[in-house]
């Protein structure tokens, strides 16, 4: 029997045939790879008591933002309590009744003091930094990780994991260098650390670097693209690469291949088809007759006032559609948020998710100064409902569409001009100076 892990926490009494399958859900997490579930599922199945057997399960079903993960999440809690937790233990379901329950700021905060006292608990960790990826923490989701880097070296199983989280903070916190050294040490260790590879196609993606992006991205594909819960996401990167390059074609063969050809219904590869679509529309491309089956895809799956960021994405979809009584429904339901049902989502989706729908649906509509007006306001505080830069820069070429649009060309101006200093080769960027008023 095991009473610690194999970084040396504390363990309540585990079976070791249900401890090997759980040390091997825990690395097919760390990459993102594989079927944790299934693999958790065989350890619990040995050993119906494992306390950390259910606790990783009920993350894996929270961390995907999926609706459905959360009763299973209950579920799992509810099982590991009865099973007399330990300390350590108990502090992971604290977080996940925190988790569950919308309080995503107190999940934080419990994982936090959990990786204090016990540094080398890579889950809480990893759980740790996907909150604080969720609540645009940026700052936390790289130290978080420093504070623990100490404790570890590489004889430790998930070092690299460590490693490529720490390059995705870095990468969020504007230090470029460090993260694509930390993301290359990870990927050295462990060339299917999907997250690792993610990180240093965010860092690429900042720098604007597209070419070395794309040479790099197809020279890795068998370690990304297969296999992979972050494939489509990954392909997504690539995507954005060919269309800072205005190569079109490319970009559009990947929307309907590996991007949306599968009409995935997963919350994290409809958030990439809606992302791509509305770039490409804001890039001046007519993309009107793929939005549907987009649309088709989210009202299959979601559900309004979960979390404001899918819930943008979703309504993307509507109003590319032309699918105004959804796109009706969704505002509606940003309006009537319970805090009782979905905890820090409802002061989010008031301060950062109505506001957003709001100016986008006023952007489709026609009405561009009262978009202009609510994105001026929120984009400054737009980071706390999530996401990266790379991604919630969707809000900044809304903000240009508007004013573009509504002829303000000054304040249209000014905006390219802040895009030009970041990225002055950029193919958008350029298409957008060409729309200025000469």
């Amino acid at each position: 029997m095991k009473t610690t892990d194999l970084a040396g926490n504390p363990l309540s009494a585990t079976d070791d045939a249900a401890f090997a399958h759980y040390a091997r859900a825990l690395q097919e997490f760390h990459c993102y790879r594989s079927d944790p579930v299934a693999t958790i599922n065989a350890a619990t199945a040995i050993q119906p008591d494992f306390v950390m057997g259910h606790v990783l399960h009920a993350w894996l079903h929270l961390l995907g933002t999926e609706p459905e993960g959360l009763a299973v999440a209950r579920d799992d809690a509810a099982k590991a309590a009865a099973c007399a937790p330990n300390r350590r233990e108990q502090a992971h379901l604290d977080a996940i009744a925190h988790f569950a329950g919308g309080r995503w700021e107190a999940a934080g905060r419990v994982l936090e003091d959990l990786a204090i006292e016990w540094p080398r608990d890579i889950l809480a960790l990893q759980a740790g930094h996907l909150v604080d990826f969720y609540r645009g923490d940026s700052r936390m989701l790289r130290d978080r990780i420093a504070r623990a880097l100490p404790a570890w070296d590489a004889s430790l199983p998930g070092y690299h994991a460590l490693l490529g989280m720490h390059a995705f903070g870095c990468e969020e916190t504007g230090d470029y260098r460090r993260a694509e050294a930390q993301g290359r040490r990870a990927l050295e260790l462990e060339p299917g650390d999907s997250w690792a590879h993610h990180a240093l196609a965010h860092v690429i993606e900042m720098e604007g670097r597209s070419a070395d992006g794309i040479a790099w991205m197809r020279e890795r594909r068998p370690h990304w693209a297969e296999d992979n819960f972050f494939a489509v996401h990954n392909w997504w990167h690539l995507a954005m690469f060919h269309l800072d390059r205005d190569e079109i074609d490319e970009a559009l063969a990947l929307f309907d291949g590996p991007i949306h050809g599968p009409r995935s219904v997963l919350m994290l590869d409809l958030i990439d088809a809606s992302a791509l679509l509305c770039r490409l529309q804001f890039t001046g491309i007519d993309v009107a007759a793929r939005w549907a089956s987009v649309a088709d895809c989210w009202r299959t799956s979601a559900r309004p006032g979960l979390y404001s960021f899918n819930d943008l994405h979703a309504m993307m979809a509507w109003l590319g559609a032309g699918q105004d009584a959804s796109a009706g429904d969704w505002m509606a339901a940003q309006r009537h948020l319970d805090a009782a049902k979905i905890g820090d989502h409802a002061a989010l989706g008031t301060a950062v998710g109505e506001p957003l729908l709001r100016a986008f649906a006023d952007l489709a509509a026609g009405r561009y100064e009262a978009a202009i007006e609510t994105l001026r306001t929120v984009r400054p505080i737009a980071h706390r409902f999530g996401g990266s830069h790379a991604q919630r820069d969707l809000i900044d070429l809304a903000l240009v569409e508007a004013a573009l649009r509504g002829g303000r060309a000054p304040l249209a101006r000014a905006l390219i001009n802040e895009r030009l200093a970041r990225k002055p080769d950029s193919a958008i960027n350029r298409r957008l100076v060409a729309r200025l008023p000469r």
